[in-house]
């Protein structure tokens, strides 16, 4: 019977599959248990039943006593309360035979239970539960591999435990693309605190690890075996619970831009870090925050790269370049009695960031400090065309369905590849069927051409997940269409 929705209508009239890039699935957890039970034993399924029991703990409090400790308010209410809808997302069979009606051809399916399991800081459990997680979207997503493929969890705490899982994932289960943590939480020394960092890191506390910049492991084996395994890296990660998104009672001002915050900081650890210049093959997709922050970063990145690659630098900033005796006439000049009887002192100090260094030992103590002068020496770039070809090459951006800025992503002389993703199985989408329906309005409202909307719901997702491997979509009902643009 064919579907009567909007979107199978519109998708009716479109010349190209629709891909969604990042569609979710809620894991019945009775069912994952018994895969946990299977991978790890009856022990470490009291181990997870425990550690979900912590997530209590905010309720169990008084309103003073959870401003008191500063505890963040849990996700609640995040999946769709609609019948169909919510069986839709726990049963793989019922969410292949409603793709028509959501006017998706093929969709990538990512984990629910992964986005917050795959980084728990218990590490037997951390791995046990991703091992299950992988076999059990593996089995149970199989029969519907023409039109569905599930993405594996992969646990990041180490590089030794994310190729192991990545090897089993991909190697003996066939799992085609995976998804990382794109930062790992990492307690701090509790002696870090103290002279030359103001005390700002308070003994218990945290820092993030991104992964790619500064991290106490070496990751590039990992990227490495990402190529090996021929799959594009997406990071799925929230940022709920830094800083700057610690609300004790307002979920909403949490989850605002998370997921984008913790993309934001990984896409600059993976420029800055040089990995996307170590392994130029490799693709990374950053899910479900959208475009907007990388337009900006992108923007943010030209802008400080004109003012402080070296040879800027050293033009433009260096302290050294002052004129000394020039600055003191100045200061005579137009400094009246304010200033009488402190210029030389100025003038040995000049700077009012750093007022006690002559401009000399500012300038030397920069250059034997150990760290290049220029921040984008190891990422490689010469130039801003160099960041806008890594932005446009190497990157790619889950856009929900009725995010209107994935719009953006066209409107410079950068374009971006921004990718359809519906999202169905969460609190986002009100009614799955609508999910095609709701991204068109890009369309209707002359945000994007068609030819732009063809590559926002096909074109991207397929080009990230073919980069590496042309097979990923053999054997599916977009094989063809997909292998056209490249033949």
């Amino acid at each position: 019977m064919t579907p009567k929705s909007r979107s199978a209508e519109i998708h009716a009239q479109l010349q190209h599959p629709v891909i969604d890039a990042d569609g979710h699935w809620l894991e019945p957890v009775p069912v994952f248990l018994d895969f946990l039970e299977q991978t790890a034993g009856a022990a470490m399924v009291d181990r997870f039943r425990e550690n979900k029991k912590r997530e209590d703990v905010w309720y169990g409090l008084s309103a003073e006593e959870r401003l008191a400790r500063r505890l963040r308010r849990p996700t609640w209410w995040g999946e769709p309360a609609d019948t169909l809808d919510k069986a839709t997302a726990m049963l793989p069979g019922l969410m292949y035979e409603r793709l028509d009606e959501f006017g998706v051809d093929f969709s990538i399916v990512y984990t629910t239970l992964g986005l917050v399991q795959g980084s728990l800081p218990d590490d037997d459990l951390r791995r046990a539960v991703c091992r299950a997680l992988n076999k059990m979207n593996a089995d149970l997503f199989a029969p519907y591999a023409d039109r569905m493929t599930p993405v594996a969890t992969i646990p990041m705490h180490t590089p030794e435990e994310a190729i192991a899982e990545l090897n089993h994932a991909v190697g003996e289960l066939g799992m085609k693309t995976v998804m990382v943590a794109n930062h790992v939480r990492r307690p701090l020394d509790p002696n870090a605190a103290g002279e030359g960092t103001g005390g700002y890191y308070p003994s218990g506390g945290y820092y993030i690890d991104s992964l790619a910049l500064e991290s106490p492991y070496d990751y590039d084996p990992f990227w490495q075996a990402c190529i090996d395994a021929k799959v594009a890296v997406t990071a799925h990660s929230s940022s709920m619970g830094w800083e700057s998104r610690a609300s004790v009672n307002n979920f909403t001002f949490n989850h605002i831009g998370h997921f984008a915050g913790a993309s934001h900081v990984f896409a600059k650890a993976l420029i800055f870090g040089g990995v996307l210049q170590r392994f130029p093959e490799l693709r990374f997709g950053m899910l479900e925050g959208g475009v907007a922050w990388a337009c900006n970063l992108l923007a943010d990145m030209i802008g400080h790269w004109e003012k402080r690659h070296e040879a800027a630098m050293h033009a433009n900033l260096s302290p050294a370049n002052l004129d000394t005796a020039r600055l003191a006439k100045l200061l005579t000049r137009y400094g009246g009695a304010t200033y009488a009887g402190r210029i030389e002192e100025i003038v040995a100090g000049p700077s009012t960031l750093k007022p006690f260094y002559s401009p000399d030992t500012l300038t030397n103590r920069e250059l034997n400090a150990g760290p290049p002068i220029d921040d984008f020496d190891a990422a490689g770039i010469q130039s801003a065309a160099d960041l806008r070809q890594l932005f446009q090459e190497r990157f790619f951006f889950g856009c929900e369905a009725d995010d209107p800025t994935a719009a953006w992503a066209y409107s410079g002389k950068t374009r971006l590849n921004p990718m359809f993703s519906s999202d169905v199985g969460h609190f986002d989408v009100i009614d799955m069927s609508g999910v095609l329906e709701e991204a068109f309005e890009l369309v209707d409202d002359g945000d994007l051409t068609e030819e732009e909307f063809r590559s926002f719901t096909f074109g991207n997702a397929a080009r990230l997940h073919t980069a590496l491997n042309p097979d990923f979509f053999k054997d599916t009902v977009v094989e063809s269409a997909v292998r056209k643009p490249f033949e």
